[in-house]
C-alpha cells in the first residue's frame, strides 16, 4: 500500500510530461504555469480555509520554509518543464527526471545522515548512465563536443530543484497535514509566478488548451503532489525518488502512442538502465561497509 502513493504520482506526472509537450505552441509557458496553480488554489480554498485557520499557529512560524518549498517544488520545477517542452522531446524530459534519485541520495547522505546502501549507490549509477545515453542520443563523444541542449539543461535544473524540495520536506518535518502544506505551497507558486505571467505574451484560454490546463491543475498540481508528499513521509526522500526511475519508461510509452515520438535504440537502452536501477535499489539494501547480500 505504501508504494501506491509514489506510483500514482509517477503515472500522473508521466502523463503530464506528455501534456507539457502538447502545450508547446498551444499556450505560452508562463500562462499554463500560472493558470494551473491559480485554478488549483481557487478549487482548494472552499475546503481549506478552516484547516488553514485551525493550523495557523503552526503555519505562521514556518512561513519561510513553506515559501522555499513552494518555490522549489511548485514554481521552479513545474514551470521550467513548460519552457523546456519546445526544445526537447517528452521522452527525453521523462528520462532526465530519472536523475532525481542520484541527486536526492547525495543530499540525504549529506544533510539527513542517511546511510548509504550498496543497492542505492549502484541503482543511482545505473540511472545516471541511462540519462547520459539518452541526452547524448547514444553518442557520448557528441555530448562532450556539443554539450547538452537548452531544453535538456532546463530539465536538469528542474530535476535538481525537486530533489532539493524532497529532501527539505523530509528534513524539516513541518508537522502540518499534507493537504494544508500543499495548499500553502500552491499559493506560493501563484505569488511567485504572477510577475512572469504579467509581463509574458499570452495566448488566452481556448478549446485547444483548456483540457491541458485542467489536467495540469487537477491531476498534476493537486493529486500528484499530495500523493508524493505522503510517499516521502512513509518511505523517505531517497527511496521515494527512486520511483522516478519508472518515469522514463512510462513517459516514453505514452509519448509514442499520443505524440508518435519515435523510440530509438538509445531510448530503449537508457530506459532499461533506469528501470534496472530502481529494481536494484529496492532489492539490494545492505549498508555499505557490511557484507553485501542481495535480499
Amino acid at each position: 500500500m505504501q508504494y501506491a502513493f509514489p506510483l500514482l504520482a509517477i503515472f500522473i506526472w508521466a502523463g503530464n510530461t506528455v501534456i507539457t509537450k502538447m502545450s508547446a505552441g498551444a499556450i505560452f509557458p508562463a500562462e499554463i504555469g500560472f493558470y494551473r496553480w491559480l485554478l488549483a488554489g481557487i478549487l482548494f480554498t472552499p475546503f481549506m480555509l478552516k484547516p488553514v485557520i485551525a493550523h495557523w499557529p503552526m503555519i505562521r512560524p514556518n512561513l519561510g520554509k513553506i515559501f522555499i518549498l513552494g518555490v522549489l517544488g511548485m514554481a521552479v520545477y513545474q514551470s521550467l518543464a513548460y519552457f523546456a517542452a519546445s526544445l526537447t522531446t517528452a521522452t527525453n524530459m521523462g528520462i532526465i527526471l530519472s536523475l532525481m534519485p542520484l541527486m536526492s541520495l547525495a543530499m540525504a547522505i549529506i544533510s539527513l545522515g542517511q546511510r548509504l546502501t550498496a543497492g542505492a549507490l549502484a541503482g543511482a549509477v545505473l540511472s545516471f548512465a541511462g540519462v547520459l545515453v539518452v541526452v547524448s542520443s547514444g553518442s557520448l563523444g557528441a555530448l562532450l563536443e556539443q554539450g547538452v541542449n537548452l531544453g535538456d539543461a532546463m530539465m536538469l535544473i528542474a530535476t535538481l530543484a525537486y530533489a532539493i524540495y524532497s529532501t527539505l520536506l523530509k528534513k524539516w518535518q513541518l508537522r502540518l497535514p499534507p493537504l494544508v502544506l500543499l495548499y500553502m505551497q500552491v499559493w506560493v507558486a501563484v505569488l511567485v509566478l504572477f510577475p512572469l505571467f504579467a509581463v509574458s505574451s499570452k495566448t488566452g484560454l481556448t478549446q485547444q488548451n483548456i483540457p491541458l490546463v485542467l489536467y495540469a491543475c487537477l491531476l498534476a498540481s493537486m493529486i500528484a503532489p499530495l500523493a508524493w508528499m505522503q510517499a516521502v513521509v512513509r518511505l523517505g526522500p531517497s527511496r521515494t525518488t527512486l520511483f522516478f526511475n519508472l518515469l522514463p519508461v512510462i513517459t516514453a510509452l505514452i509519448a509514442a502512442v499520443v505524440l508518435h515520438e519515435q523510440l530509438a535504440m538509445y531510448h530503449l537502452v537508457g530506459g532499461m538502465l533506469t528501470l534496472g536501477g530502481v529494481i536494484l535499489s529496492e532489492r539490494w539494501t545492505t549498508v555499505l561497509g557490511r557484507k553485501i547480500v542481495v535480499v
